[in-house]
């Protein structure tokens, strides 16, 4: 029976049009699966869903998801992501098709300090909103440049993102931008490439992390992710979800915090 897939140009410039072909017909695509976003159950005879291929350095996985969770398209992954995936997807039952594929992987922008990213729910307007807060570990200093200071939040900022003195209101969307959850797990964060392909990690998980179903639930009810930025000192690792609140607040009244709203797993 044909199945209501969605798979993009760019899905099927990888897989092939005839792979692609026998996807839509039914041939190779599961009824039921388990959507590799939000992780409960979906089934393509019955909603729209989307084929996303997750490329590694020397595999590829070919994953679903329900259409509104994520659009159809190709994710480039390091290989130590992708085989942690697959097993997470082996031993939840979900749904993933296997496949070699060439041409390496995205890798990470390198960075002179450690970009710690913490997850939290951060309320607006009476409404809660997923968050990360990325603060790094040390200063980070303009590319190519050989002087101190600390250029963290104007590079941000010339990507885009807005300083905050309070938090007031939702930040607005950075389009180009994006957050990868995908099983269940934060990825990456994603930045446009410049040369105008795929999207490449700005910032990268070395391992899958996990979040909260509360987190989760939020990020798929608002499509988007709220991204705070502050330089090193400025946050610090705060074990609880007010104090986190409360720090940022801080940093904000003090000129220290950057924010944009980044769309879930964007293209």
């Amino acid at each position: 029976m044909p199945r209501m897939l969605d798979v993009s140009d760019a899905v099927r410039a990888e897989i092939g049009d005839e792979e692609a072909d026998r996807l839509l017909a039914g041939e190779n695509a599961p009824g039921s699966y388990d959507c590799t976003s939000c992780r409960t159950p979906g089934d393509s005879e019955q909603e729209r869903t989307s084929t996303v291929l997750f490329i590694g350095d020397e595999t590829a996985v070919l994953a679903f998801a329900h259409a509104g969770c994520l659009p159809s398209q190709v994710v480039q992954v390091t290989e130590e992501q992708l085989q942690g995936a697959v097993r997470s997807i082996g031993a939840t039952g979900g749904d993933m098709a296997g496949a070699t594929a060439g041409g390496p992987a995205q890798r990470a922008v390198p960075e002179q300090a450690v970009l710690g990213v913490t997850s939290g729910l951060v309320l607006i307007e009476g409404e809660l909103h997923p968050a990360l807060v990325v603060e790094p570990t040390s200063p980070i200093v303009r590319p190519g440049s050989t002087g101190a200071g600390d250029d963290f939040l104007p590079l941000l900022i010339e990507q885009g993102f807005m300083p905050l003195t309070e938090l007031a209101s939702v930040p607005p969307v950075l389009h180009g931008w994006s957050v990868l959850l995908a099983v269940g797990q934060l990825h990456a964060v994603l930045q446009p490439s410049v040369g105008g392909g795929q999207p490449v990690a700005w910032w990268q998980a070395h391992q899958p992390l996990q979040v909260t179903d509360s987190w989760r639930a939020a990020a798929n009810k608002h499509q988007q992710v709220l991204m705070f930025a502050a330089p090193v000192g400025s946050i610090g690792r705060q074990p609880r979800e007010d104090l986190l609140r409360d720090a940022l607040d801080k940093a904000a009244a003090n000129g220290k915090l950057v924010a944009a709203a980044l769309p879930l797993a964007g293209t």
